[in-house]
């Protein structure tokens, strides 16, 4: 079988992040675009990359590319590709679609296009004028950027962010693709002490532990392209078996975060319970200035609230001076934040080592890291 072109798509800013994830998982050839990682691979490598990938939101199927100024070479391009080797005469296929820079603005016309196209293609292979769209789903988007045509399958169906652990959720809860790229930006490890003064509903503290066990996010829940054809049942079930095995849920976790609000922390405790990590995450109620951390060269990940109103901005200054504080009493210990406050450093009293640009779903954020020490190295890992 040919080789799949496949499309990790992420958050604005975390393309890194995604593509440094598929490397480690074996896929060296992980190209960055925006908002897209672009790499190789087969069926098994769909099922491995739904299961595994924590900071990409959507696996893709990168059906085709081609130049489309007008509605016909929309149609053709369209046409030309082979639909009829993923999509059963019963599929539902939706069709998605964006448009920027392009001549074909509509984007309601131009997914009117593609669907009549692959229509037409579908009833040259499946031999028949009617499909009732009942069985599994194959939702199809059509990106049309700089007047080209870029179209795709969505391979995950919900989000990669629906682990399936949180059922309730907080005010301004954290996407939880967002919460382990954060994580893995960060130097922290399993052997390391990690700490959320600000834990909301958990996530932050969840994805931690996910990573300290090597657990796979998707390993919970399940995705649209299960039910296709097209990829037998034993991929998924070898990939699902392979993620089982590599969980190393007998290390131990130094894991425990805290926040002022009761309510959240009650969302907390539920989501950590669902997650399977009651007995090793401790939560509590705590106003920040008084967490006291436990360890030596441990981590602090948090997202602070934002203070967008007006009233609560004199209560986010307090909230960050009181960190600031705090970091100030923990020598070995390593501090990251991400907020949208513009005097974040000037408030947390200390200049940032580093800072990356990156969006809380749609609000523009800064991600401050403040790098304290490595551990030091202890006398096996020198020998």
């Amino acid at each position: 079988m040919a080789r799949l072109q496949l499309i990790a798509t992420s958050a604005m800013g975390l393309e890194a992040v995604v593509a440094r994830e598929l490397k480690q998982l074996g896929y060296e050839d992980a190209k960055v675009d925006n908002g897209r990682v672009f790499f190789t691979g087969d069926y098994i490598d769909i099922c491995r990359c739904n299961l595994w990938l924590r900071s990409s939101d959507r696996v893709l199927v990168n059906m085709g590319e081609f130049p489309a100024t007008t509605f016909d070479e929309l149609f053709e391009g369209t046409k030309a590709l082979p639909w009829e080797e993923w999509i059963p005469a019963n599929g539902e296929f939706p069709v998605e679609g964006r448009s920027q820079k392009s001549q074909l603005s509509s984007v309601p016309a131009s997914q009117g296009i593609v669907k009549k196209a692959i229509v037409e293609k579908l009833k040259l292979t499946h031999h028949t004028e009617w499909f009732p769209e009942d069985g599994a789903r194959y939702v199809i988007e059509v990106i049309l950027l700089n007047d080209r045509a870029l179209l795709t399958l969505d391979t995950t169906g919900p989000g990669l962010h629906k682990r399936g652990y949180r059922k309730l959720v907080t005010e301004a809860p954290l996407k939880e693709t967002l919460a382990a790229a954060l994580i893995q930006l960060s130097r922290w490890n399993v052997s390391r002490p990690f700490y959320d003064p600000c834990c909301g509903s958990g996530t932050m503290l969840i994805e931690a532990a996910m990573i300290g066990w090597n657990i796979a996010p998707g390993l919970r829940r399940t995705f649209n392209s299960e039910n296709w054809d097209v990829i037998p049942t034993e991929l998924w079930e070898q990939a699902r078996e392979e993620a089982f095995d590599a969980v190393r849920d007998d290390v131990p976790l130094q894991i425990s975060g805290s926040d002022i609000d009761p309510e959240a922390i009650e969302v907390a405790q539920a989501a950590i319970k669902s997650a399977g990590f009651a007995k090793d995450i401790e939560v509590s109620v705590l106003p920040a200035h008084r967490a006291k951390p436990q360890g030596e060269y441990g981590v602090i990940i948090t997202n602070p609230p934002y203070g967008e109103r007006l009233s609560e901005e004199k209560e986010v200054q307090k909230l960050l001076r009181s960190l600031g504080r705090s970091y100030l009493e923990m020598p070995t210990w390593s501090f990251f934040a991400i907020t949208s406050t513009k005097a974040f450093e000037e408030y947390f009293g200390h200049k940032a080592d580093k800072r990356r640009k990156l969006f809380n779903g749609r609000i523009e954020t800064q991600y401050y890291q403040y790098l304290g020490p490595l551990p030091p190295r202890n006398k096996s890992t020198q020998a």
